[in-house]
Order: structure tokens, then sequence, then C-alpha cells
């Protein structure tokens, strides 16, 4: 749905569905840093455990499957013992990469909170 973008007006659900889904897919407190680390190579479920700080074992799991699920991430099963997993990134992840670079940028840019009151006050004023 082209919907053009204009200020003060009342906006419809409809008109910021996509953009809602798009964010329900990727939203999670652990999803994008887990696409982050992938973006750069396969992990295993233990490294992915070790690098995320604050993760539990159990909430990793969870994102994980989620993610699979919504077919962003990739989990291959190797035939060995003891077992190896690795997670990977999907096309549909890879393309998130302009996205991904603009979030970082942005917060290069607008990322300290009092700055962005600051310019939200400004934008008032």
């Amino acid at each position: 749905m082209d919907v053009p973008i204009a200020k003060n007006r009342d906006v419809k659900p409809e008109e910021y569905a996509e953009l809602r889904r798009a964010l329900t897919l990727i939203s999670g407190k652990w999803k994008l840093e887990i696409l982050w680390l992938l973006y750069h190579r396969p992990h295993r479920f233990g490294e992915l455990l070790r690098t995320i700080n604050g993760v539990t074992q159990h909430m990793l799991t969870r994102q994980l499957r989620e993610l699979e699920a919504d077919g962003l991430v990739t989990r291959t099963v190797f035939a060995e013992v003891p077992p190896r997993v690795e997670y990977g990134m999907t096309d549909a992840t890879i393309a998130l990469e302009p996205a991904i670079w603009a979030l970082m940028e942005w917060s290069r840019t607008f990322g300290t909170p009092a700055r962005i009151a600051a310019e939200a006050k400004a934008a008032r004023d």
C-alpha cells in the first residue's frame, strides 16, 4: 500500500499494517542482537549465549525458535557426535542490512536521550 506520509492527519491502522508486521518479526529484546551476530557469520548456540550479555538460555532458545519460524534464521544440525547445531541468516535477513545500517547511523546522530529530547523540544518551539 503506497500511502503518502503527511503530517497533521489521522492515521488509519491499515496504513501502518506492513510496518507493524515487519517490526513484529524483529522485535524482541534479543532478536536484533542475534541477527547482528549472525550477519557476520554462523554461530553455535553456546557462542550466542556467551556473547550476548544478559540473555538466558531459555530466552535465547525462544528468540531463535521465533526467528527460525519466521524465516529469518536457519538452523543446521550436523550429524556428529556430539551433535552440532549452527544458526545462520536467510536471504530475508540479509535484505535487512540497509535498515540495520540506517539504524546505526541514526544512533550515531541522535543516539542519546538528551539529544533526542532537546531536538524534539526545539522542533515544538
